[in-house]
């Protein structure tokens, strides 16, 4: 997956914990995760350190012995940046990079640099600049303290700022601007939504690089960038699809993750709004990852906070061509045979007994099914649009007959 001998990506070094609640498997699969985060940010990882620990030491989040291992490493292999997977308070963040004497980053501030570098529209710039506004506000203090002018004593008990509390000031108000700026746009997107007239809406929803854009691309035959790294797409693409003889929008929009940052969920909501008035999500899954049971739980727990979870949703499987069970040897009376082991026959049996018809098994880049997908997204819109425009149930056929 990564280049290992290409000397354009930075050197890092990845840190995480293990606990009750994130077990050794859970742990390694946070870490593969941030591993690739990293790579598409253009970075190397050389090596992991994981401590298993009750909770984060509240000072340096890891031991003081781990600490010093990572310091160590850091210093012989000439590290650059060292990267947890936990978001790391102010002090922590400050602790550690007097330790270290290194960059220090965490999941939060690697999540907004990539944000940063796939950004392409002015509104995504906006909104990602307002997020690291906002994450940067309380961490000024480790970054500025050596500029400060107020020292205290005689004589400088007056009024005035020292440089950290103008830093703030100026922070604050570049928030205030860039919220204005997203209202500003929002009141535009609002406008060009209501001008798409009453066609029914259809979003594209799922974890971060399940294939929402080359999904999008082979249904309505347009060109969205799509790429396999985290986050290829931040901008929502709107694009008219007509299957059989029945026009519909269909949206593209930002990829989900675990651990998302707030800040981004806050400031990513307005362009979520294509999600929140969609009238049919399309759930797409990556089933050949062997988490992505958790991938649908961590975007059913987004969808609930934009209160879009309710909408009538069809979950898509892709990736079906990519998919492997786990070996099983059924003569191993020990071995015990789990879901790891299951076929993509024995997958479609449990979610249709879980969603009934709203599941499809596909494959977007080897074209796999698409001709049933077609029929069930048709069917699925058939039935709003009727809803919506009675007198038009006889102009578009049944299912059967596209």
């Amino acid at each position: 997956m990564i280049e290992k001998k290409d000397i354009s990506l930075e050197k890092t070094v990845l840190v995480g914990i293990i606990t009750k609640e994130q077990d050794d498997v859970k742990s390694k699969e946070y870490l593969d995760e941030l591993e690739f985060l990293t790579y598409t940010a253009g970075g190397e990882v050389l090596k992991r350190f994981t401590q298993k620990m009750v909770m984060p030491n509240p000072k340096t989040f890891i031991g003081t012995g781990k600490m010093e291992d990572v310091r160590q490493y850091v210093e012989v292999h000439e590290v650059g940046t060292v990267i947890f997977d936990d978001e790391l308070s102010p002090a922590q963040e400050r602790n550690i990079s007097k330790i270290l004497n290194c960059k220090v980053l965490d999941r939060t501030n690697l999540i907004l640099d990539i944000f940063a570098q796939r950004a392409q529209t002015s509104y995504a710039r906006t909104q990602v600049e307002l997020a690291q506004c906002e994450y940067l506000l309380p961490r000024l203090k480790g970054m500025w303290t050596h500029l400060e002018r107020q020292k205290g004593g005689i004589g400088m008990r007056g009024p005035g700022e020292t440089e950290i509390e103008t830093d703030r000031r100026i922070v604050r108000d570049k928030i205030s601007l860039l919220k204005k700026k997203i209202k500003a746009i929002d009141k535009q997107m609002a406008v060009q939504r209501g001008n798409r007239g009453k066609l029914v809406r259809v979003a594209l929803v799922g974890y971060t690089n399940v294939g929402k854009s080359t999904l999008m691309n082979v249904i309505s035959k347009s060109e969205v960038f799509a790429e396999n790294k985290l986050f290829a797409t931040l901008d929502t693409t709107v694009r008219k699809v007509v299957i059989g003889n029945l026009p519909f929008l269909m949206s593209d929009t930002v990829g989900f993750i675990r651990k998302l940052p707030t800040q981004l969920v806050e400031s990513f909501k307005s362009t979520l709004d294509e999600v929140r008035e969609a009238d049919l999500l399309l759930h797409v899954v990556d089933i050949s990852h062997s988490n992505f049971e958790e991938h649908i739980e961590s975007v059913n727990n987004i969808l609930t906070d934009i209160e879009s979870l309710g909408k009538p949703t069809i979950m898509v499987f892709n990736k079906i061509d990519a998919y492997k069970p786990e070996p099983f040897d059924d003569t191993d009376l020990i071995e015990e045979r789990t879901s790891a082991h299951f076929s993509i026959e024995e997958w479609q049996r449990t979610w249709m007994h879980k969603v009934g018809d709203k599941a499809l098994f596909i494959s977007a880049l080897n074209k796999e099914n698409l001709d049933r997908f077609r029929k069930r997204v048709y069917k699925e819109v058939r039935k709003i649009h009727v809803q919506r425009f009675p007198y038009n149930e006889f102009l578009y056929p049944d299912v059967e007959e596209i």
